[in-house]
């Protein structure tokens, strides 16, 4: 008997992810989320992990509470504005997108966005490579 689990639709991964990204750009849990959508904390899950679709008004529903234009979900796939515009080099989109899904990686980002001084931005990404390099 063949297995009938199917796999998610890459385009649903990635419309899920955003919107988790988004989700924690905000501080915004899945249970908040959930109770704006009408629909519980698991579904918000199932529609990050892309195991769920995400009809198209509850995508136009998702885009108003996280403010943001429903395009933002679909940025990186191919033909997209990200890759258009040259921010998918060498496939990096994927990666910064999950990088970006955690509470601590948004509040790192948020505080080294704030820093306007490009050497000490230069100094910052020097030494957390070193770092990285340490553990290779």
């Amino acid at each position: 008997m063949a297995d009938t689990k199917k796999t998610p639709n890459p385009i649903d991964i990635q419309v899920g992810a955003r919107v988790r990204l988004r989700r924690n750009m905000l501080g915004l849990s899945q249970e908040k989320l959930g109770e704006s959508l009408g629909v519980t904390f698991q579904q918000v899950q199932k529609y990050e992990k892309g195991t769920n679709r995400i009809s198209a008004s509850k995508m136009q529903k998702i885009s108003d509470i996280l403010k943001t234009p429903v395009s933002f979900f679909f940025q990186g796939e191919s033909g997209s504005s990200m890759q258009e515009n040259g921010f998918s080099e060498n496939g990096d989109s994927d990666y910064v997108v999950d990088y970006l899904s955690t509470p601590d990686d948004i509040q790192l980002f948020k505080a080294f966005s704030k820093i306007k001084d490009p050497k000490v931005r230069k100094n910052i990404i020097n030494m957390v490579r070193s770092f990285a390099d340490e553990k290779e």
